[in-house]
């Protein structure tokens, strides 16, 4: 599937409706998130926090977002999410390149995330960035089924 243009832009008050829908829809998949449906879209909206939000946006559409959760401490924790049909596009690359950006703007020293091990596509796009496996938490998410899951911490020094 060929590249279609999209633009990454920091996230805005109009935006979270949008953010929350995407938020729902990748929940509903119930394999790369911890949050599983269901989502509560307008609570999720309304509590959603703008600032270190990027957006991926396509034909006036959100199709991608990420944030990174800066600590008091000097590293940023981030979380990704990309609709399905833009998934092996660009958008996860474009958002983290400007994650990774932003970051280094504010003067943070790490990129710190979690990501499941049976998501072998976010991990080489990570690895793709430089990120390195850290650790890893077994049996850390109790899911809906009752499976224990597993996460990766991966971490990348700015």
């Amino acid at each position: 599937m060929p590249k279609a243009p999209f633009q990454i832009r920091p996230a805005r008050d109009a935006d979270r409706l949008p953010l929350a829908v995407l938020f729902a829809e990748v929940a509903e998949e119930r394999t790369g998130i911890a949050t599983e449906p269901p989502v509560e879209v307008e609570a999720r909206a309304a509590s959603w926090t703008l600032d270190g939000t990027l957006v991926a946006v396509a034909g006036g559409s959100i199709v991608g977002s990420l944030h990174v959760e800066p600590s008091r401490f000097g590293f940023g924790e981030l979380g990704m999410a990309v609709a399905r049909d833009w998934r092996g596009r660009g958008v996860g690359s474009a958002l983290l390149a400007t994650a990774i950006e932003w970051a280094r703007d504010r003067g943070l020293h790490k990129l710190s995330l979690s990501v499941f091990p049976h998501n072998a596509a976010a991990i080489g796009l990570y690895r793709k960035f430089g990120f390195v496996e850290e650790g890893r938490r077994v049996k850390h998410f109790r899911r809906a089924s009752g499976e224990l899951w597993d996460t990766i911490d991966m971490g990348l020094l700015l």
